[in-house]
């Protein structure tokens, strides 16, 4: 009699990877294991531990793009091997960034001839664009107080307190003075004339913010401009403007393009934009852009030759993907000026949808502005029982990632939820949301009912016996009422 052979560890694999001891044994934490595992295990261990992970089309905190057209998804991977540094070896990837650049700086007004380049460079995301701007600006300044013999070791810079944190991050690593106006209950933003009252010779530049990440709103870039022109002319100064246009770049242009904010304005000298943003591309890519040739100090630029020709860069990493670069390029092209402004204006009148319906249910303050980015900032009108962020940790078993933030100092006392709307999320799925935030203020209702009124036995002495004088709830009182309706029936029964 032959009898079958024990099947082997590579042979229970080979018909299910749940009947291998990969299904069984814990991934590595802490140290890399001593032997290899077959491919297919390792794709399903990580891909089913990642299901724990929020779904990206429900994550509401972010700005950054989800979902892309699959033409692109296969460029993107047709690509991923490629470095962008090695500029004379994909000389194609090297024109597309520079397309790419001159679209943006012409769609900022920048002031550049038919058929100039603009200058800017693509950076990994607007965190890399302030920097990279930031740097500028401080160098510049540093070149002019040298020339002047004056001192050059207490550089600051002015914005608002609603800033994103990259710009904590610059004045921090880079030593520089960050003067923050503070925002204020109702007025969520930078005043700009409370930021040029705080310019002195040492400030580097302004920076304005076109779509705060509080709530959208943009700043005046325009009163800005003029105050501080003004401001300059009685001083003799030449303190510049920054656009921190992450959020708002690619929207501006195209829901309102007869809004000043960019390079129409003579003090603006730079702008950032996030590509992963409204830009409409996966995360990774963001872009800085310069006026002229003379808004960035030469000496911020590298040549290098190593790499087979002569490549002058400004950025503050070496290695970049490609693929981001490219996907930019194609929403570009494949979207153009009649696509991107379709999405907008769809991204806007989503978020009036849900902004309406929070209005309607009477139980929110809206805190964004129906002009700028599609956000939706609200916060609780009645906070006695739960909070802004009770609603949020249950929006979350809905599955929505709907964050819950205190605002900037001087107004951290109101708590915010924000919802961003971004282009792939639709109608459906704002009416949705909508439910779901209705549904649970059902629930924390039920879990915390609001107080009764209270009543006094005076006011209620036709049914409460006249000598009943204290303080009753509503409940109280119809158990006393059934109590004496009770004892009459018990007389007239014995009676």
């Amino acid at each position: 009699m032959v009898f079958p052979k024990p099947a082997s560890e590579s042979d229970l694999f080979l018909h299910s990877n749940f009947a291998s001891r990969y299904a069984r044994d814990s991934l590595p934490r802490f140290c890399m294991p001593q032997d290899s595992m077959p491919k297919e295990s390792a794709y399903q261990n990580i891909h089913d531990e990642l299901q724990l992970d929020a779904i990206p089309k429900l994550n509401l905190a972010s700005f950054v793009t989800t979902s892309m057209e699959e033409e692109c998804n296969k460029l993107i991977m047709e690509s991923i091997n490629k470095n962008y540094v090695d500029m004379d070896e994909y000389p194609i990837t090297t024109d597309l960034h520079n397309r790419c650049v001159n679209m943006i700086a012409r769609m900022f007004h920048a002031e550049i001839g038919e058929n100039e380049n603009a200058i800017g460079a693509g950076t990994v995301g607007s965190s890399e664009a302030i920097m990279l701007a930031g740097l500028a600006f401080k160098k510049k300044w540093q070149n002019k107080r040298k020339a002047e013999g004056k001192p050059y070791d207490k550089p600051n810079l002015v914005t608002g307190s609603n800033v994103q944190v990259c710009w904590e991050k610059f004045a921090r690593y880079f030593e520089v003075e960050l003067r923050e106006v503070e925002v204020r209950e109702g007025y969520y933003v930078m005043d700009p004339a409370k930021a040029v009252e705080m310019v002195d010779d040492n400030t580097i530049c302004v920076a304005a913010i076109l779509g705060s990440t509080y709530n959208g709103e943009f700043e005046d870039v325009k009163l800005l401009n003029d105050l501080l022109l003004e401001k300059n002319k009685q001083t003799g100064w030449d303190t510049p403007i920054h656009v921190d246009a992450a959020s708002g770049g690619f929207i501006a242009p195209f829901l309102y393009p007869e809004l000043e904010w960019d390079f129409r304005l003579p003090l603006v000298k730079s702008i950032n934009v996030s590509g992963h943003k409204y830009g409409l591309v996966y995360a990774g890519i963001g872009w800085v852009i310069w006026r002229t040739k003379d808004d960035l100090p030469e000496d911020l630029v590298f040549h290098i030759n190593y790499l087979g020709a002569d490549q002058p860069t400004f950025t503050l990493n070496f290695s970049k993907g490609s693929s981001q670069i490219i996907a930019q390029y194609y929403q570009l092209i494949r979207l153009g000026q009649e696509g991107y402004r379709s999405i907008m204006e769809n991204c806007r009148e989503n978020a009036m949808v849900l902004k309406e319906d929070l209005e309607k249910s009477g139980r929110f303050n809206i805190l964004s502005k129906d002009d700028g980015v599609p956000v939706v900032a609200f916060s609780l009108k009645d906070r006695s029982e739960y909070d802004e962020f009770k609603i949020s940790e249950m929006l979350r078993r809905h599955g929505w990632i709907v964050p819950a933030y205190p605002m900037p100092p001087a107004a951290q006392h109101i708590n915010v939820l924000r919802v961003v709307i971004r282009a792939e999320f639709s109608r459906t799925l704002a009416e949705r949301l909508v439910f779901d935030i209705h549904s649970v203020l059902d629930e924390l209702d039920k879990i915390h009912p609001p107080k009764v009124t209270k009543i006094t036995a005076e006011e209620n002495e036709a049914t409460v016996d006249s000598g009943f004088k204290n303080t009753l709830t509503a409940l109280d009182l119809r158990r006393e009422i059934i109590s004496q309706e009770s004892n009459k029936r018990q007389k007239i029964t014995v009676a």
